[in-house]
């Protein structure tokens, strides 16, 4: 742990009301979008974090920003215990310090361009006493996560290791990756009691007429060559082949912004988020392991195995976008919206999200101003694009609504 950050463990006060830590002038929110974006360029573009992994840092950075914020504003219960503020402190300096730090310590590869932005940050906000608390308090919000992350199973020696049968997982063509980040279902999770806290049915016997009519839909709808699909069901699919973790959180950007949150409300927004998000994925990660269910390429160019009479093989079969290295059940796409979904609607509304979101695969938006939209068009693109069984994507989105929904009944509550 680097020295600065230590320090900021040992950081104590006195506790003062909001009112007089803040000031008169109510601190800018736009700090908040302005470092959940050096984040996301931090984590995809710098450093080529792997997608599902992602989540974790979104989840560790925005806890870390919003415990600073509400050390000084108060309003909301902090998720890890913060030392009280004694005198004006800046929130808008507590908040870019604790962003910075924490991906400071997480991606020293960035750390040159990360000073840049902090520089950047606190060249807008008045010298001063109260300036040099906010940093303070963002050092030790920031050292208390990272304290709180540590020997938490990142990394961990974790391996996928099973026997290729009929309906079980194995690398898929054309690359026939080993399984990626296999040790993320085995994380300490942020909010759940434990990776398997959410109860799933598991995927179907691949001797089911559920299993064949599953089959018979991906086989149709999400085939490169010859499906079903209508071309606006293609745009549809492509369009979900970006980044979900990037996407949902340019998108909550844009919805703060525009509903003029204040400071603390932008703060616990991207906190619950992030740490959804990164539950949501946890939890998954882990199902992919405990069921190691094979993925559609598979289970169609090998339904001469399956002794289910309903499905005919295609050894030729192929889906539209190549399948990623991990088993189908279940899907990672559909934990992330489920979680996304559920969050939108806990701050805006479930009939009223009204979420902007844009794809850099087709150059384009979409809006939903529901969440049950959200999740009906992203559980069905990952089927066209020929990557997940239905129950996959179905049992996935529970999933997602029920790790947010846990998370935002037992953290960030108001004080």
């Amino acid at each position: 742990m680097s020295a600065i950050v230590v320090a900021g463990l040992a950081t104590s006060a006195v506790a003062v009301p909001p009112s007089l830590a803040t000031g008169t002038k109510p601190a800018d929110p736009a700090v908040i979008t302005t470092w959940n974006a050096i984040a996301e360029r931090t984590v995809f573009a710098e450093n080529a974090t792997p997608i599902p992994a992602s989540g974790l840092y979104f989840g560790f950075v925005s806890i870390a920003v919003y415990d600073a914020v509400v050390a000084i504003e108060g309003r909301y219960r902090p998720y890890l215990k913060q030392p009280h503020v004694r005198g004006k402190a800046s929130t808008e300096a507590a908040a870019a310090t604790a962003a910075y730090r924490v991906l400071s310590y997480y991606f020293p590869a960035s750390a040159q361009n990360l000073a840049t932005d902090y520089a950047s940050s606190l060249s807008s906000i008045p010298d001063g006493s109260a300036k040099t608390r906010g940093q303070q308090v963002g050092d030790t919000a920031a050292a208390s996560l990272i304290k709180a992350r540590l020997d938490d199973g990142r990394g961990a020696a974790v391996t996928l290791d099973v026997t290729p049968a009929p309906g079980v997982w194995r690398p898929t063509p054309d690359a026939f990756a080993l399984t990626l980040v296999p040790w993320l279902g085995f994380v300490e999770p942020l909010a759940l009691k434990s990776p398997t806290q959410v109860r799933l049915p598991g995927p179907d016997p691949i001797t089911s007429k559920a299993y064949a009519r599953d089959f018979a839909e991906v086989k149709a709808m999400g085939a490169a060559e010859g499906s079903d699909r209508t071309p606006a069901q293609t745009q549809t699919a492509l369009f979900w082949n970006a980044n979900a973790p990037a996407q949902y959180q340019a998108a909550l950007r844009t919805r703060v912004t525009q509903r003029g949150l204040d400071i603390v409300k932008s703060a616990r927004a991207f906190a619950l988020l992030g740490t959804s998000t990164a539950d949501a994925l946890i939890a998954c990660w882990r199902a992919k392991y405990d069921y190691a269910y094979w993925r559609p390429i598979t289970a169609i160019r090998l339904a001469d195995t399956d002794g289910n009479r309903a499905t005919t093989p295609d050894p030729a079969w192929t889906s539209l976008v190549p399948t990623p290295p991990y088993p189908d059940y279940v899907s990672g796409h559909a934990c992330v919206s489920g979680a996304t979904s559920e969050t939108f609607s806990r701050l805006f509304g479930e009939r009223s999200i009204n979420l902007t979101v844009s794809s850099t695969v087709t150059g384009t938006t979409r809006h939903f101003r529901t969440a049950a939209a959200l999740d009906a068009e992203t559980k069905n693109a990952r089927i066209w694009l020929g990557l997940h069984f239905r129950q996959a994507m179905d049992d996935g989105n529970r999933l997602g609504h029920r790790v947010a929904s846990w998370t935002a009944n037992h953290e960030f509550q108001r004080r």
